[in-house]
């Protein structure tokens, strides 16, 4: 047994990332779709991935037209898998999420896992963006955290997917035509390539 912070446990973790292939998030994701969560260890390991995809994107992201716009979801996987049964099963569609995957409703893990693994297998057919709620100290109050705690009994899996929310753009532009994000803008942006 290892604690998670030993420098082979972080090793291990490393070694598992560079060995994810698209047959492994495969399975990952049929786990996903059928509501299971993963394991702490193959959370880890996904979200490292995730935020090599993501280190790659602009803050500022391009999408192809068509797409399918998705708003809040805030846990509501049975939502989401609705959302994928009317718009189509990714990556037959396309589509764009504007952030809030977690905090107030029951299933925030297996949203967010199921996202962040969907982008990683489908990189050019996903794109997710981050809302409010993809922050720490809004997770802290409004569910993800505590739930975190009672599916995994710590706060790890939390960890991750904090450290992963990071990387997630702000915003994307629809066909070089549609800007779309979250929230609002601030005030003192007036350009997009304040935003990159």
């Amino acid at each position: 047994f290892r604690c998670a912070n030993h420098p082979e446990a972080r090793s291990d973790a490393l070694t598992r990332v560079r060995q994810m292939n698209s047959d492994d998030l495969d399975a990952h994701i049929e786990r996903l779709r059928k509501g299971n969560t993963l394991a702490e260890n193959e959370v880890r390991a996904l979200c490292e991935k995730a935020k090599e995809v993501l280190q790659e994107e602009s803050n500022v992201q391009p999408v192809q037209a068509p797409v399918t716009v998705c708003g809040d979801i805030h846990g509501q996987f049975y939502d989401l898998a609705e959302l994928f049964r009317i718009g189509g099963s990714c990556p037959d569609s396309n589509y764009l999420f504007m952030g809030d995957y977690v905090d107030r409703g029951y299933y925030s893990l297996e949203t967010v896992t199921l996202l962040v693994a969907l982008k990683v297998r489908y990189r050019n057919r996903i794109t997710i963006l981050r809302g409010n709620h993809e922050s720490r100290q809004i997770t802290q109050v409004y569910g993800f955290y505590d739930e975190c705690l009672r599916k995994y009994g710590n706060a790890n899996v939390w960890k991750f997917f904090t450290d992963t929310f990071d990387y997630l753009p702000m915003t994307a532009v629809v066909a070089d035509r549609i800007f779309c994000l979250h929230g609002g803008l601030s005030p003192s942006i007036d350009t997009l390539g304040h935003g990159r």
